[in-house]
């Protein structure tokens, strides 16, 4: 039978309950059981897809085509095993479904409540992906904090859950925070004895709990707050602040996290996982051998979040490279034509990164060609890839009014126009190309040579499209449509072939990027930074030597 653990929160938000779902995930995982994670976020939006980035951060994209937390981005990064539509669940797709089935006369007239309508639904949905065994156990983040009107119905659907399948079946992880005052210089527990005290009159009762602290939690403390929490003492996990996400799982193996879950689940305990390659991944990324600077140009920059598959993608690629990647952001709004040189010229590389609407798009346009006319490695992802045509259009093939028609819808040189499919389409949620979709690649690309293929498959998040009819004109300039969809034609990557690196690519290939399996681009991308590098330093190093030869 599949078993479920549910990872709650309290106190405060933005504690870290992603992050302790996947880390658990990755230790069970390692231990041999199969695994999976699953998200329900408590606001009404049926998914995030239509959510502006600053309010809620990226939309995560899956190969099924789902749009999701990004919480699904780091399920897959740690676990490096794919997840769909079934692994987020929103308050809204939840009232969606049970609405639709009052319509059609599913309830026969009853009165149609949360309980039990919306809680069975809640059930149905938290175990649906243990149907037919095909996981051992399934873990399930409940967005938000205990205390939250919005989470009510999940915490009782999870007692209901846990009271009809049995203590030995479910398992409640409780992530909180215990504060350290330093001007008493005193862990406090109270706000955590409340945060239990809030989900108990709730009828629901932790089974272990998970501590944040900045300090180190001591004996003592330790075993008061599983006696005001009732946990037993070896269920007070200590999770002190990492330096990265990625170390957090040895942190929760250190702690036991992962032998105390399948004790109180009554799986047998067996060997310690050894997580070597974890372990490599993370020696790497702790001692790199150089370090190289690259510009992200986006309209978000103020908030991480809004890049986060990207910005976990550098570090992946960063740790192959034994290179530190120090991302330096830089808003598009507000670059021009006039500050481009101050703003992107110690640089080692620039990328372009998706986003939409017209908004900081003259920014991204004149850094993309200060780039390439000063050969700095580029590497554009949707909206970028876009903007590098644009750019390219204007600049080389002399369109001096080109631009995409999401921005200008009159323009006579629409070089990026909206895919012919998406013309009719007037819902916004859900609706456009998204999801896994083949790319044959040229084979005398540098593209190809990346991937070590000329058959790749990657994740799409898009309504606008290279337009076919500057095809032959763009080859003929310079700029080259490498990738192209089998099936459509749809132009999918261009190069630069007499560039050190310029590539544009309108899929998304941050999603796909694991510890595991690095993505190739990004890979090269970084790698041709520390070339960049290299080569200005030695073309410094030489002028320096002629000038010193000049003076002698």
């Amino acid at each position: 039978m599949t078993k479920y653990i549910f990872v709650t929160g309290g106190v405060t938000s933005s504690l870290g309950k992603g992050i302790i779902a996947a880390s658990l995930a990755k230790l069970l995982q390692a231990r041999g059981f199969r695994t999976t994670i699953q998200k329900f976020d408590p606001y009404i939006n049926v998914d995030p897809g239509t959510l502006n980035p600053y309010e809620h951060g990226e939309c995560y994209v899956t190969e099924d085509g789902a749009e999701t937390d990004l919480d699904l981005g780091h399920y897959e990064r740690f676990l490096n095993t794919y997840t769909s539509q079934a692994n987020n669940v929103t308050t809204g797709r939840i009232y969606q479904y049970v609405i639709n089935k009052e319509r059609e006369g599913a309830f026969l007239g009853k009165t149609v409540q949360v309980i039990p309508h919306i809680t069975d639904e809640i059930k149905r949905r938290m175990t649906l992906l243990g149907q037919n065994n095909q996981y051992d156990i399934v873990i399930t983040e409940l967005g938000g904090t205990v205390g939250d009107i919005e989470s009510l119905p999940y915490i009782e659907a999870v007692r209901q859950l846990k009271w009809e399948k049995g203590d030995e079946n479910c398992l409640v992880i409780h992530l909180t925070l215990i504060p350290y005052l330093k001007a008493a210089k005193e862990l406090k527990t109270k706000p955590t004895q409340h945060s239990v005290k809030m989900m108990s009159e709730n009828g629901l009762n932790p089974d272990i709990l998970v501590c944040r602290t900045e300090e180190p939690l001591y004996k003592e403390l330790k075993s008061k707050i599983a006696l005001f929490c009732n946990v037993t003492k070896d269920a007070v996990i200590e999770a002190l602040d990492a330096d990265t996400i990625y170390s957090v799982p040895l942190e929760m193996m250190r702690e036991k996290l992962d032998v105390i879950c399948l004790q109180k689940l009554g799986y047998p305990i067996g060997e310690e996982p050894s997580l070597t390659k974890w372990k490599e991944f993370l020696n790497k990324l702790r001692y790199p051998k150089s370090k190289v600077t690259i510009g992200l140009i986006g309209k978000y920059v103020e908030l991480q979040d809004a890049y986060k598959s990207i910005l976990e993608a550098f570090i992946h690629a960063g740790a192959v490279n034994e290179c530190k990647v120090e991302v330096k952001n830089i808003h598009s709004e507000y670059l021009t034509t006039d500050n481009a040189a101050e703003k992107m010229q110690q640089l080692d590389a620039v990328l372009v990164a998706p986003g939409f609407g017209s908004r900081g798009i003259e920014g991204k346009i004149d850094a993309i060609r200060y780039a390439r006319e000063n050969k700095i490695p580029f590497f554009g992802i949707c909206l970028g890839m876009q903007m590098a045509c644009v750019e390219f259009a204007r600049n080389v093939l002399g369109m001096e009014k080109a631009h995409s028609t999401e921005m200008n819808s009159d323009t006579n040189e629409a070089v990026i126009d909206m895919m012919e499919e998406q013309k009719s389409i007037t819902q916004m949620g859900g609706t456009m190309r998204l999801g896994s979709y083949d790319c044959e690649l040229r084979s005398d690309s540098k593209t190809a040579s990346i991937y070590g293929s000329t058959h790749i498959n990657e994740r799409h998040r898009h309504r606008y499209e290279f337009n076919n009819e500057y095809f032959e004109a763009f080859e003929k300039g310079g700029m080259i449509p490498v990738g192209k969809n089998p099936k459509t034609g749809l132009v999918e990557i261009v190069e630069v072939p007499d560039h050190p690196f310029f590539i544009g690519v309108q899929f998304h290939p941050e999603y796909k990027s694991t510890v595991e399996n690095p993505h190739p681009l990004f890979v090269a991308f970084v790698k041709a930074a520390k070339e960049a590098q290299e080569q200005r330093n030695a073309n410094s190093a030489h002028l320096a030597y002629e000038q010193s030869v000049v003076e002698g």
